[in-house]
């Protein structure tokens, strides 16, 4: 019985994956732009929680990525507060499906799926295969697991503990936290009720607690993605726990009122076992927002002064790009995009001091930070291109059009020095998981050239800045500079390996760490020449 309970969980939990999986992919995986451009206020942000949720099944999912979004300074608090009680009312949609009666036609529906995937090389196909074959996974898992279910009506300590749960509400809450705690999907947990509820092993007074549980339970992987993360991460997924908390607790107290509402709406409606279960965690789910929407001031207020402290925001947005100027004034309009450079600049040395730091301490938060970084330089890059390929149908002068030409070549540099620093951060974390040891001199050095490189891109990033030739002229001599440590630092490491004092494995790690840094240090002249030339 046990084997065949866990067999099947094990099924759903993998189907709603991957059924996940695939309706992410067909929707051309663009929910964060979704999730960035429609979450203009609180109600919206509502709407697009529960569309998101709804499209890759899983509240979890939705809260987790809006969690870092809020990191990445795409979205305030109050927006994402707004995204995470939608996400809560999307992920009732799963329980609806499971509600349908769709359980004899789950072996064809999978089967169908699995032709498309292994018989069809369109990714189209192929993606709606996964949604098939997902589909028709979950229902032979909730099968199974109902199933293997079924002994329990005879079994005189599952008979006392549904009967103690109907006598002690508290007791189902906490039930249903636990087992969603470990499972981490409140859709498997809300499926195995429905099918305990659909075979008689537990009544609605007892299931409907333990249904509230549910939903706390699911608050966990929120948790977890921002336990390493940012203040403002931590601040949105505090609360999703508070959000839900205070749900089961408001619905605790009308426990008698809400289960006669379920019993007079499955007696007018005619609802299956499965699908009272589905309405009334659809209804837990709008009512508690529609309860709490109201105070998502007050909510922002309260995480913050719970969880204190200043946040590293990275506004991955561009700030100076008015599409406006672009035919008004173009000249004005390039001065803008400069600056917007000049920013992508600056996150590109930020970037390379989280990596040193990292390099020195093995934080994971620097690393973390250097990925958003990278993000915010990738998001820039592409926004700050445009604007400028836009900028360039319009008439320019002779000087604006070298300008023009200049900062296109530096915000391919840039967004090239971005790459490097991931590649960097990359081999870090080869050196950590893989235990290489470097020796305290080649620690020494590759710090020495960290340190150098920054300099060189700091620099060109001002003589970017201010179109200053004394800086450009400074950059190409620390670059001179960087060339000659790299060819030194080869040969000393070639020695210390003749010698035994590095390993193998260490010396391809400082072989990679040294060539990116020098080819960090080649972008920072490409920046500098374009100052030099004499057509900027």
């Amino acid at each position: 019985m046990i084997f065949q309970f866990v067999g099947g969980l094990g099924l759903f939990l993998f189907a709603i994956k991957y059924m996940g999986d695939g309706l992410q992919k067909a929707a051309g995986d663009r929910l964060r732009d979704i999730l960035d451009r429609f979450t203009t206020n609180p109600i919206m942000g509502v709407l697009v929680g529960i569309f998101v949720t709804v499209l890759i099944q899983s509240s979890s999912g939705t809260t987790v990525i809006t969690v870092g979004l809020v990191s990445a300074g795409f979205m305030t608090l109050r927006q994402a507060i707004g995204v995470i009680m939608g996400a809560n009312i999307g992920t009732t949609v799963t329980a609806f499906i499971i509600g349908i009666d769709v359980g004899e036609y789950a072996y064809p529906i999978l089967f169908a799926g699995a032709v498309m995937l292994f018989f069809f090389k369109k990714n189209r196909i192929q993606n709606i295969g996964q949604i098939l074959f997902g589909f028709g996974g979950l229902f032979i898992g909730l099968e199974m697991m109902s199933s293997g279910m079924k002994p329990l009506r005879e079994f005189p300590a599952f008979i006392d503990m549904t009967l103690s749960m109907s006598d002690s509400p508290v007791l189902g809450v906490l039930v249903g936290t636990i087992f969603t705690l470990i499972v981490q999907s409140s859709s498997a947990t809300v499926g195995i009720l429905q099918g305990l509820y659909a075979e008689g092993l537990i009544d609605l007074k007892g299931a409907l607690p333990v249904l509230f549980g549910d939903n706390i339970g699911t608050t966990i992987t929120a948790v977890l993605a921002a336990l390493g993360a940012s203040v403002a991460a931590r601040r949105a997924a505090a609360t999703h726990v508070l959000f839900n908390v205070v749900g089961t607790i408001v619905f605790m107290l009308i426990l008698g009122l809400f289960t006669n509402y379920v019993v007079w709406l499955s007696g007018v409606l005619g609802l299956e076992p499965k699908m009272q279960i589905a309405f009334a965690h659809g209804s837990f789910n709008i009512a508690n927002t529609l309860i709490q929407l109201p105070f998502i001031g007050a909510w922002a207020y309260l995480v913050t002064k719970l969880i204190p402290g200043e946040d590293t925001l990275i506004e991955y947005k561009p700030k100076h790009l008015d599409e406006a100027l672009i035919a008004q004034s173009p000249s004005i309009a390039l001065g803008q995009a400069k600056q917007e450079v000049v920013r992508m600049g600056e996150f590109s040395v930020q970037g390379l001091q989280e990596t040193l730091k990292f390099l020195q301490t093995g934080d994971e938060k620097h690393a973390n930070l250097t990925t958003q970084l990278e993000e915010a330089i990738n998001v820039l890059d592409e926004k700050t291109t445009d604007y400028l390929v836009a900028l360039s149908k319009q008439s320019l002068s002779n000087n604006d059009s070298q300008v023009h030409h200049a900062l296109l070549d530096s915000i391919r540099d840039i967004e090239r020095i971005g790459d490097h620093f991931e590649n960097l951060v990359e081999l870090i974390n080869f050196k950590g998981n893989n235990r290489v040891r470097l020796s305290e001199e080649a620690m020494d050095e590759l710090v020495e050239m960290f340190e150098l490189t920054v300099d060189t891109v700091s620099l060109s990033v001002k003589a970017l800045d201010q179109r200053s030739e004394e800086f450009a002229h400074e950059v190409i001599e620390k670059e001179d500079k960087i060339d000659e440590m790299e060819r030194k630092l080869r040969k000393r490491h070639i020695h210390r390996l003749n010698q035994g004092v590095c390993s193998g494995s260490a010396g391809i790690v400082f072989v990679d760490i040294i060539s990116n840094l020098e080819r960090i240090g080649d972008h920072a002249v490409n920046i500098a020449e374009a100052i030099l030339d004499d057509t900027y």
